[in-house]
Formats: structure tokens, sequence, C-alpha cells
């Protein structure tokens, strides 16, 4: 396949990592479909930006925690673009949309805790069950999810998102031992403290002792390593997770 025939499918490519993943996606020659849910203009900006550098980009609004929203919108992209060999099906999966909502496990309202797991943890089955038949026909391609330091190591106040990321992590090792016969790799990125409208609440000069290289991460160096992820490089790592945190633990 030509790069440029290549598609990639990045969830939550608005705003953050996910927008430097869109970029940097787009400018390796990719063509992009960006996922937003509330933040319109935002992807709007980011479509505005890809084609003013000569790329393509289409949008794709849905909410991830959605599964009946997910299913009709992804299945009717599949009617419209893909072939029946499913040669035109997406050749990457980004699956970077979530949220978090912090608080002690004592005083953390059900709402947070199922808002939490909706959005970050049943988006896995919500994005990618939809997408799965066209891909497996295609028989290779790339998966690529996003989980979190703290998805390996725990955080205190994050328990809820603790717990939706490493569900991550385990569904994506499960997924890409089922999908590796048919050339399609499936991987996890877990970034740590990256310099995104996430961390605003956070006390970094609390966190920057725990980090040996001494400094937060940029979202344009998780962003290269989804890039090497979906290239053909890539084709013999699956089912791993890699860390982007400056050396934590």
């Amino acid at each position: 396949m030509l790069l440029s025939e290549k598609k990639v499918l990045i969830t939550g490519a608005g705003r953050g990592i996910g927008r430097s993943i869109a970029l940097a996606v787009s400018e390796a020659g990719y063509e992009v479909t960006a996922h937003y849910n509330k933040g319109k203009e935002e992807a709007e900006s980011l479509e505005k930006e890809i084609t003013q550098r000569g790329g393509k980009i289409e949008l794709l609004q849905f909410d991830v925690s959605n599964r009946e929203e997910c299913r009709k919108k992804l299945e009717k992209w599949t009617e419209e673009n893909c072939s029946a060999s499913c040669e035109s099906a997406f050749w990457g999966i980004i699956c970077n949309a979530g949220i978090s909502a912090d608080d002690s496990f004592p005083g953390m309202s059900e709402e947070d805790w199922d808002t939490v797991l909706r959005t970050d943890l049943d988006s896995f089955y919500n994005v990618l069950h939809p997408l799965m038949m066209p891909i497996c026909r295609k028989k290779r391609g790339r998966i690529i999810t996003l989980s979190s330091v703290s998805g390996i190591a725990g955080n205190r106040g994050q328990v809820n998102y603790s717990a939706a990321k490493a569900g991550i992590i385990g569904a994506t090792k499960a997924l890409a031992a089922e999908l590796a016969s048919r050339s399609i790799t499936v991987n996890c990125i877990a970034p740590g403290i990256i310099d995104t409208k996430m961390i605003r609440d956070v006390p970094i000069d609390k966190i920057l002792p725990s980090i040996p290289m001494g400094r937060i991460g940029k979202p344009e160096e998780v962003a290269a390593l989804a890039v090497f992820l979906l290239s053909e490089q890539a084709s013999y790592i699956t089912r791993q997770v890699i860390s982007v945190n400056g050396g934590m633990i």
C-alpha cells in the first residue's frame, strides 16, 4: 500500500496528546480521520491546520462512551468508505480519547467512577468492536491504545482512572494475541506527566522529583512513538506497553 492510501482514526484528536498525534500522523503522510465529541471548534482548528499543511483529514463526531452511537457512526463510515475486500478500511486505529475525574476514593462519587470507566475503558470495546471485521478482512493494520503511568503504578486520588487505564493494558494485550496471526499489531502507549490541560491542577513541583529526567513530557514526544508504531518498521512489535514518562517507575 502507498503511504498516502493509509487511513488512521484517532479518537480525542481535537486537543492535547490526540491533537499532537493527529498532526504528526498527517505529517508522516497518512490520511487522518479525527474524532471529537464536544470540542467542535478545536476539531475544526485541527482540520484547518492539517489542510493548510497539505494533508488529508475528515472529522467524525460521536461520544466514545455511548456504545450505540459509536456503532452507528462507525458502521456508517465503513459502509460509505470500504469496499467488499476492505482494502480501504482503516490502516490504523488510535484509541486516545479519555477523561479524568480525580478525588480520594472515599469521597469519589458514583458518577465520577462510572463516567471515567465508560469513557476510558468501555470505549475500547465501543470504538474497536465495530471496526474489527473490516480490519480483520484486510489482514494488516495497527491498533494503538493510550494508557497511563497511573494504569501501571496506580496513583492516589485516581482509583477510577487507574482502574480504567490498567484495564486498557489487559485488553490491549489480549487483543494483540488474537490478531497477531492476521499481521495486525496491537500496542499500548503509557504516557507519564505530559504538558496538556489535563495536568493543569497537578502539583508539578511535587511530582518532578519522581521523574529522573527532571521535567514533564511534551505531547509531540508521545506522538512520535505513535507514528513509529503505525509504520511498516514496527511490524514485529505487538502486545507491548511502552512508557513515555522520563524514567518514572
